[in-house]
């Protein structure tokens, strides 16, 4: 945006100057020495400061926009963000203005309270790539930069597939708010594997050019069964061209495990629905579905959250052999990543009553008593009725969501992970 603005700018100052013939070829020439990478991420990176206020512009020209502006602040006035927009000197300002208002109706309005805590033990003076385990499409994120706003702390962009990005005030929005575009949606291999080497190389930027924070989820799209575990693949791709430095670039980029925990899982039903469709070769995802998603996962009802940021792998990745093959070094770095999501999950008594549920056993009935058991019962009962699916399929793949976290917590074996 700004190469752009300043081409423009260039140009119009240039079309009345006839003592310049070739002054395009040297705008062009001085906007790539001046911004060389911004082309490069252009569809793929957030808008700066400048793309930002336009965007926040653009956005209230639109109906649909107060509309969502009405839902999520009621009696909020436009003109409350033009001047949020007119204060603001940069993307933070305009988050702290105007996002945080509604991220804090989100949270007081869907959850009994959200849980906080890690970031005592990270330096505000370096950038992270936290890699979270991915439960809510919005909430998820959300919740981190929830923690970065009330502690002062320059939020961080934030990787989202563009198959969620339905609508253009969608992406807009995003787009304004630090999102990373994540290109999901080509078959063709080349073309499948051009898009990964982009996005490695705008993350690698960000965070070793730019100083700036990223978030991604550990796997593609979020957990379906309760089963938390980072993809070799996540690792290959954020270090593509580096394969002599492997494990020296995982260390600068300061990977920070990031566990957040539901008491109540977001879209648990659909997502329940969504694996027995698949089991039984029916499932095909709808037009508006992942839309859906969205705005259940952030009104739905979540009880009570926690979100814990693990610390720095650079310490345990030194533990790793240098003279592995890097298929070996990846899975090495994948179990130190999913051990400090296990370790910070909080369980609640949910998760152990759906483990014992799910094993015909009594195990864990230390962790909770017969009226937790038949509130939480009876709220699947209500969950597992669904239309297309048997309640008692609805009710294995609920009790799998809420029940595995317990076997990854005490490090029991997972079976048909794919």
């Amino acid at each position: 945006m700004r190469k752009y603005i300043f081409c423009h700018i260039l140009f119009h100052l240039s079309s009345e100057n006839p003592y310049f013939p070739h002054i395009d070829i040297f705008i062009i020439f001085a906007a790539d020495f001046l911004f060389p990478k911004m082309g490069k991420f252009e569809d793929i990176g957030p808008y700066d400061f400048e793309g930002t206020r336009a965007a926040y512009f653009r956005l209230m020209e639109d109906a649909r926009f107060h509309e969502a502006v009405a839902k999520c602040l009621p009696g909020y006035p436009m003109q409350s963000l033009r001047e949020v927009l007119d204060q603001a000197h940069s993307v933070y300002d305009i988050q702290q203005g105007f996002i945080r208002k509604i991220v804090e109706v989100f949270v007081k309005i869907s959850t009994k309270g959200v849980a906080l805590q890690g970031i005592e033990h990270l330096p505000d003076d370096k950038a992270y790539l936290f890699i979270s385990n991915h439960r809510d499409i919005t909430f998820d994120p959300a919740m981190l930069e929830y923690y970065f706003f009330i502690t002062n702390r320059q939020t961080t962009k934030i990787c989202i597939g563009n198959n969620l990005l339905s609508t253009p005030l969608v992406e807009e929005l995003g787009r304004a708010n630090k999102m990373i575009v994540v290109k999901r949606d080509s078959a063709d291999i080349r073309e499948r594997l051009a898009n990964f080497q982009q996005l490695s190389e705008y993350i690698q930027y960000s965070l070793f050019e730019e100083k700036e924070s990223v978030w991604i989820a550990q796997r593609d799209g979020r957990t379906k069964n309760g089963d938390d575990y980072t993809k070799q693949g996540l690792l290959k791709m954020i270090t593509m061209g580096h394969s002599k430095d492997l494990l020296k670039t995982i260390k600068a980029m300061n990977i920070v495990p990031m566990t957040i925990s539901y008491e109540y899982e977001p879209c648990d039903a659909l997502k329940a629905r969504e694996e027995a469709m698949k089991e039984l070769g029916h499932y095909e995802k709808q037009p508006g579905e992942d839309f859906n998603s969205i705005k259940q996962g952030v009104f739905q009802q979540k009880g009570r959250v926690s979100l814990v940021l693990g610390t720095p792998l650079n310490e345990e990745l030194d533990q790793i052999d240098p003279d592995l093959h890097n298929n070996l070094k990846l899975d090495a770095v994948c179990k130190l990543i999913d051990g400090q999501i296990y370790q910070n999950y909080q369980l609640y008594p949910n998760n152990y009553i759906a483990n014992d549920l799910l094993h015909d056993t009594t195990h864990y009935s230390a962790y909770y008593n017969e009226e937790d058991k038949q509130k939480f019962q009876e709220y699947l009962q209500l969950k597992s009725v669904c239309p297309d699916v048997s309640q008692e399929k609805m009710m294995h793949y609920l009790l799998r969501i809420y029940g595995t976290p317990v076997d990854n917590y005490y490090h029991k074996p997972i079976h048909e992970r794919q």
